[in-house]
């Protein structure tokens, strides 16, 4: 890996954030106020739009080589969005402020054209299939890929020729890799140890909570509560079994979801004389309804199904989606952990990743599930192949691989950005203490402080810093011609004849799935 156009392709690696963040009101309620305009529109903005709620932003950057690119173009987005929500702040934790009432969370609302009104309906299937108190956690997801000029020089040192199929089941080489480890990103970077009791009143949970302050409660050793069994729970989807072994087996899987009735959900309507509960009676209304803590993804284009973009074009880049939002940093990302997940991926690729059995997948969903409820137990095991193993132990073989392929990221980028990114992420290993899990329950527990009145403090410190930031990618004028241009494009979506919504529907969901040969 150390020729001098192998370590030139490294520093081509590029990355984007997709950061989502609630809207409250300087009280730490939840903001109930439509989308503000001077944003633009959610349907068609570039790199601000609404998530599952109306209330729940999310930033988007486009892909760059460089993290402190990535990091500055957040902070931009950032300070645009707070000057232009009247008095309102963003929440910077993945789980909620306090909620008093699940029905006070409002659906994201894309206008009144069919594109628009499909994501709102797919959005209410959600809130029925799940609860709506779902839709207001918060999560970071980080999109990676490698450069075709990798994996030209990759395909000649492995003796393979380099064509979209091989990148794609290369992708799927890393993927596997990362299933398998994923269990340590949590750990790192998991910040939800504790929450809002509103969260949970009036659903039964079989996790043992302890109390702090005057309504939080919390795990002594857990993570990332939103990691768990608390937000997306679907036994049929768990069962799916979701197969990673090539493109084809993953897409054969996901479609055959997306058209296999439902026994949970069959009594929510789904078009029946022109009402809308959910978008179908299936065991997923679309292909992005299925939780996966990583995505193979390749860009869509206008109403084309994410499976139907893989056939035709193969992986583009993966889709890490088990970060929290990190509360110590005002963009709820840093560039350290972006340095970190850099070498993570390539150490993932570049290890020996045999198909994964249905029995491997299942223990590596088990060895995420303890991690995410009791990481920071000293005494935590995890199971290797069936055999337990201490989590320091396995963490500290995995940490020599990272080490060497940091050293690596170094030399091709000129620095020691990578090999220190290492050292902080092995520091947290050594010291559960320094983890963001650990920072957090230190701080709530020392202070008998609410979950809600730590995030609140943090709330106002970050709108405060935001505002003395000066732009450094985008500029004040760009985001509002962005804001122009995205509310223009919706109008003129919406002032073209639609067809019926449900025939609109129909006509999406008996499309012919592509193939390869088309």
């Amino acid at each position: 890996m150390k020729n001098a156009e192998c370590l030139s392709a490294l520093r081509d690696i590029k990355h984007g954030v997709e950061r989502e963040g609630l809207r409250i009101k300087p009280s730490g309620t939840l903001a109930s106020t439509p989308h503000p305009v001077k944003l633009g529109a959610a349907l068609t903005h570039e790199c601000i739009t609404t998530d599952f709620s109306e209330s729940l932003l999310e930033f988007i950057t486009p892909p760059m080589a460089n993290s402190e690119v990535t990091e500055a173009q957040l902070k931009d987005i950032h300070k645009f969005a707070l000057e232009n929500m009247d008095d309102e702040i963003l929440w910077p934790m993945s789980m909620p402020c306090f909620i008093d009432d699940e029905a006070h969370i409002p659906l994201a609302y894309f206008g009144e054209s069919n594109v628009g009104k499909m994501k709102r309906v797919y959005r209410l299937g959600l809130k029925n299939r799940y609860g709506s108190m779902m839709q207001a956690i918060a999560g970071v997801h980080f999109n990676f890929s490698l450069p075709d000029s990798f994996w030209q020089q990759w395909a000649a040192m492995n003796g393979e020729a380099c064509t979209q199929d091989q990148i794609s089941a290369d992708y799927f080489s890393l993927i596997r890799n990362y299933r398998r480890l994923c269990w340590l990103l949590p750990y790192l970077y998991g910040a939800s140890p504790a929450l809002c009791g509103s969260f949970i009143a009036g659903k039964s949970t079989h996790l043992p909570f302890e109390k702090v302050g005057k309504g939080s409660v919390y795990l002594p050793y857990a993570t990332s509560l939103r990691m768990s069994d608390l937000g997306y729970t679907n036994s049929e989807q768990s069962a799916l079994q979701i197969c990673y072994n090539h493109l084809t087996t993953y897409v054969d899987k996901l479609r055959s979801a997306m058209y296999t009735p439902s026994t949970s959900f069959k009594h929510f309507a789904a078009g029946e004389g022109g009402h809308f509960q959910q978008l179908s009676k299936n065991i997923l209304q679309i292909e992005n309804e299925l939780y996966s803590p990583i995505r193979p993804k390749q860009p869509t284009e206008s109403m084309e199904k994410p499976t139907d973009a893989l056939v035709k074009r193969g992986v583009s880049y993966v889709e890490v989606r088990v970060l929290d939002v990190n509360p110590f940093s005002p963009v709820g990302i840093d560039k350290a952990q972006m340095d970190f997940l850099d070498v993570f991926m390539v150490s993932c690729l570049l290890m020996d990743s045999p198909e994964m059995t249905a029995e491997e997948l299942q223990e590596a969903r088990e060895n995420m599930d303890k991690v995410v409820l009791e990481g920071r137990d000293p005494a935590l095991t995890l199971s290797n192949h069936g055999e337990s193993t201490l989590f320091s132990a396995w963490s500290a073989s995995l940490f020599d691989v990272f080490r060497q392929t940091a050293e690596l990221l170094d030399e091709a980028n000129g620095n020691q950005d990578y090999s220190q990114a290492v050292e902080m992420q092995w520091e947290k290993v050594l010291q559960p203490a320094l983890t963001p899990s650990g920072k957090i329950l230190s701080q709530l527990l020392k202070e008998n402080m609410d979950n809600s009145t730590f995030g609140l403090k943090l709330a106002h410190q970050y709108a405060q810093d935001i505002a003395n930031y000066d732009y450094r990618f985008y500029s004040q004028e760009g985001f509002e011609n962005m804001a122009k241009t995205s509310l223009a494009m919706q109008e003129e979506i919406e002032s073209e004849t639609q067809a019926p919504f449900t025939d609109f529907i129909e006509d999406y969901f008996s499309a012919p799935l592509a193939t390869k040969d088309d």
